[in-house]
């Protein structure tokens, strides 16, 4: 309950600097003392006018209104939320890939030839692709971008048009350099191993609290309970454990960096017989 603790005793602590009472703050904004120390204890947590008008009548400069907003956000259960919505919030995201590169890592030429692969109209396809797109920025462009691992499968890296996965890999090499992203690549040769089962990705709520987007055909599932949690766990510390460190990881790109434009070479000369 960090961003609710963190409303409650902003509130507490401005209206006692300001000296006023609960009676006096409730009655400025047309409501109970009671109501406000409710708000207080963090019983429960204001609509955005209420926060507004406190905000005012405290000089807040729109603090209470920020974090009364993020206490909102925390008061609706995780699995409630859309997992875009938990994506975004999120203070770390564990990422596991088996056979596609991760959404928030992906070029928009990528991100257009894998939703290409579906049944879907050419302005479903470029809808999908604008909200991607969308979700990236919103995601690793914020102010405090979320800390990111991402453990991709070799498959991963080698499925594709070899001019679009070039570019693909290099945009992960330089995204990698970023100080709070980390890649890693489980090669080839590390065998079987939990991850195969399905792609999956933890997420670590502002709050504390552990949630997890299991990957499947259709539209995917958010699992909160302790048996989804722990499975993840589970499964991501054998990721861990059998995927390269991030340096041999990123030299594991750049060699199929170069295979691949050998490839689009060797292609185009094919094209032009």
């Amino acid at each position: 309950m960090g961003d609710q603790n963190e409303f409650r005793h902003l509130l507490r602590a401005l209206r006692m600097q300001r000296g006023l009472s609960q009676d006096a703050v409730g009655a400025a904004v047309h409501m109970s003392g009671s109501q406000i120390g409710h708000y207080e204890t963090g019983r429960s947590v204001p609509p955005e006018p209420v926060a507004d008008a406190i905000d005012a009548l405290l000089g807040a400069d729109g603090e209470l209104t920020r974090t009364a907003k993020d206490a909102r956000g925390e008061a609706v259960a995780p699995w409630l939320r859309p997992w875009r919505e938990n994506e975004e919030r999120a203070h770390l995201l564990r990422w596991f890939e088996h056979s596609l590169v991760p959404g928030l890592l992906q070029t928009e030429a990528y991100a257009r030839a894998v939703i290409e692969a579906g049944p879907h109209t050419p302005d479903q396809i470029e809808e999908a692709v604008q909200i991607r797109m969308k979700r990236q920025a919103v995601t690793l462009e914020r102010s405090d971008p979320v800390e990111m691992t991402a453990i991709l499968g070799e498959a991963a890296l080698r499925h594709g048009d070899p001019t679009i996965m070039k570019d693909q890999l290099e945009h992960l090499v330089d995204i990698g350099h970023r100080p709070n992203v980390r890649i890693r690549v489980v090669p080839f040769g590390a065998g079987l191993h939990a991850g195969l089962t399905g792609a999956f990705v933890i997420a670590s709520m502002p709050n504390g609290t552990p949630v997890v987007y299991l990957d499947d055909l259709v539209e995917g599932k958010i699992g909160i309970r302790i048996r989804e949690v722990r499975h993840a766990m589970i499964a991501w510390e054998d990721v861990c454990a059998r995927a390269l460190p991030c340096e041999a990881s990123r030299n594991l790109m750049l060699r199929m960096i170069d295979e691949h434009e050998q490839q689009a070479k060797l292609a185009q000369e094919h094209a032009q017989r």
